[in-house]
């Protein structure tokens, strides 16, 4: 497809407002995509990506197989999605060493919304959808308190949360971060990214490295993910929509205990930079929380978070008119 300069600059600004929306948990950039009609592109770029670009690139050039796999496309978005995510994981790090119960409250009050928003797309309540919905909150929940399987750091834990979190890119309505968030890397995740940017404009070696074989390692996992998932969803989506948009409400159901804004730490870990930061939380009632629970302001920014993605779905609901 034929594209002009300003066309390729729009697209750019796009994948800026779906990486923004892909670092924060309860916002997915394939909503983003979906308001700003380039989803079903997206898509059907992705999933017709194979092998066989090189086979082209042999027999008939480099130029025509990055044509034919309309690779301008993703190289405009892709470059949005990176600018906005390097950008934004400076400032997501520091509201969470610092403004830490804001920030939850925020993501808490999306998460609530995006329930709402993803639940009321069933058309058809059933035994069984009732029962997929049950059964995703209960699990979600469980693997909330559980204590985690591996350190955050550890290289296959990374890149089950890249294969994992891919769905956000194919799926409306559920984000990669919630993911991340859910698995106890996101602080994780968020850290490599800083350090990644930081290694690159300030000529660190050592931290730019170690910071890129990570994302190296979450890339490949969500490559391999990006296969599967977008598969299995069109199957799942096709045969059985009101259970899996079920089953994704529950799922976001049970996830409200990781979001809760006032917690206590039981233990701590160690991470990559040699800080101690917290591994086990238990969610508490404000009056039994460590220092001024500022349940005001609390509340006001889970209401904010909340109308924003009412706000999209409003968005959302116009442009598919």
């Amino acid at each position: 497809m034929e594209r002009s300069l300003k066309e390729y600059v729009l697209i750019s600004l796009k994948g800026i407002a779906m990486g923004a929306a892909d670092v924060v948990p309860g916002v997915s950039g394939g909503t983003i995509a979906f308001i700003s009609g380039i989803y079903e592109e997206l898509i059907a770029t992705i999933s017709k990506l194979d092998l066989s670009f090189f086979t082209i690139w042999k027999n008939s050039g480099f130029k025509y197989a990055w044509t034919t796999y309309n690779l301008s496309f993703l190289a405009a978005l892709f470059s949005g999605i990176a600018i906005s995510v390097l950008s934004l994981s400076k400032v997501i790090k520091w509201l969470l060493h610092n403004e830490p119960l804001y920030l939850w409250s925020f993501f808490f009050g999306l998460v609530l919304a995006s329930i709402l928003y993803i639940g009321n797309q069933i058309t058809k309540w059933s035994p069984k959808v009732i029962i997929s919905l049950a059964i995703a909150a209960i699990v979600s929940y469980y693997v909330t308190i559980a204590e985690p399987l591996a350190s955050p750091d550890h290289w296959w834990f990374l890149m089950l949360c890249g294969f994992i979190a891919i769905i956000a890119m194919i799926l409306p309505g559920i984000s990669g971060a919630f993911i991340l968030l859910l698995l106890g890397a996101y602080g994780t995740f968020i850290g490599i990214l800083n350090n990644f940017r930081e290694g690159l404009t300030e000529f660190n070696g050592t931290l730019f490295w170690d910071a890129f074989s990570k994302i190296l390692l979450i890339a490949v996992g969500a490559v391999a993910g990006l296969k599967v998932f977008s598969k299995v969803l069109n199957w799942m989506f096709t045969s059985y929509k009101n259970m899996t948009l079920a089953a994704l409400t529950g799922f976001m159901m049970g996830s409200l205990n990781k979001l809760w804004p006032w917690k206590k730490v039981l233990s701590y870990r160690t991470n990559s930079e040699g800080l101690e930061v917290p591994f086990i939380e238990k969610s508490i009632l404000p009056t039994s929380f460590e220092g001024d629970p500022h349940i005001f302001l609390v509340l006001l920014f889970i209401v904010i978070g909340f109308l924003l993605i009412f706000a999209l779905e409003r968005i959302a609901t116009k442009k598919a008119v």
